[in-house]
């Protein structure tokens, strides 16, 4: 079944890396625990259900944990940051055409080393009734499967 564009979180296309602009300097790629241990302690472990690995494993396959992400999509709105989260919706970028930013946020505040906005924002997004279906990332390669292997062998 695919779900309306609305609660599409990444756009048809293929997503490849891609870099943030250079003016963008406080984007980072973190590790797979010290992301796991950062969402931890931002209160994202079994937020909604969802358990931590499920978060670590959406956001290796949306952004390869890097929070400076950011992906056009075909419909003129953008990815951004470590959970890719859509300007359509979720923030303002300025150039997304009938953008709502159901978080609103500035869509640059995603894209900091500083994961706080992007996880605040993630919470809305997942507590929306689509839950983590938002973001296609995870319907593909973490729902329904063992993703204990993204917090293994962490120390949280």
């Amino acid at each position: 079944m695919q779900l309306p564009a609305k609660y599409q979180q990444r756009r048809d296309e293929p997503k490849g890396p891609r870099t943030a602009p250079a003016a963008i300097a406080t984007g980072k790629i973190y590790g797979r625990c010290e992301l796991a241990a950062a969402m931890k302690r931002l209160g994202l472990d079994n937020f909604r259900g969802y358990s931590l690995a499920h978060w670590v494993c959406t956001a290796k396959f949306e952004s390869g944990f890097n929070t400076g992400a950011i992906n056009r999509n075909r419909d003129g709105s953008s990815d951004y940051g470590i959970l890719q989260i859509n300007s359509r919706w979720w923030c303002n970028d300025g150039r997304t055409p009938r953008a709502k930013n159901g978080c609103n946020i500035p869509c640059s505040a995603l894209l900091s080393s500083d994961i706080t906005a992007s996880v605040n924002c993630a919470k809305k997004v997942v507590s929306d009734k689509n839950g983590m279906n938002a973001w296609v990332a995870w319907r593909n390669h973490c729902k329904g499967r063992d993703v204990s292997q993204w917090i293994r062998g962490c120390r949280l």
